[in-house]
């Protein structure tokens, strides 16, 4: 059974969450599964072996963002939302389907010669991590995406690809 099988087979569904007519992706069911787990650590990790940080999303994208950095022996870089960091921080607003939200990483988080893989668990119309790559452009270099699952009929890879860099997912609904 290959990697994104054993995803699928082990991914919650939960109907009508956060709101009614969406169909939830649960991940943290994956992380009942500890084998699972190191699988999905070790296959983003080959794919970016030459990578100098990971940036992980908030919330979910630090659960495998930060096993990934570690696989690698790199920095982990926590994008946040706005005024949940100590420091100094530079901050990227986007559109949401309801208003508008930002995102925060602190400065001294950064390197320019850094060339940075941005991570999530989902994938789905792509706002944040569009988000995310403009935030980490402003002070460090764009490696990749990573996502666990990619809902690809919201078409998010398609707000990613103008960044001229790859977008992995490891699951494509």
């Amino acid at each position: 059974m290959s990697l994104a099988q054993k995803i699928e087979e082990h991914i919650r569904e939960i109907p009508d969450f956060p709101k009614e007519g969406i169909l939830f992706k649960d991940i943290t069911s994956l992380l009942l599964r500890p084998d699972l787990c190191s699988a999905i650590t070790q296959q983003i990790a080959r794919q970016y072996a030459h990578i100098d940080a990971v940036a992980g999303i908030e919330s979910r994208g630090f659960f495998w963002g930060m096993s990934i950095a570690q696989q690698l022996g790199i920095p982990f870089i926590p994008i946040r939302k706005a005024g949940k960091l100590p420091g100094p921080t530079i901050a990227q607003s986007y559109a949401l389907e309801y208003g508008e939200a930002e995102i925060e990483v602190q400065v001294d988080d950064l390197d320019p010669s850094w060339k940075v893989l941005i991570h999530d668990d989902l994938l789905a119309t792509g706002g944040t991590a569009e988000a995310a790559a403009k935030l980490i452009e402003q002070k460090s270099q764009i490696a990749g995406f990573s996502f666990i699952i990619e809902l690809s009929f919201l078409n998010g890879r398609n707000r990613l690809l103008p960044f001229g860099k790859s977008v992995d997912s490891l699951l494509i609904e």
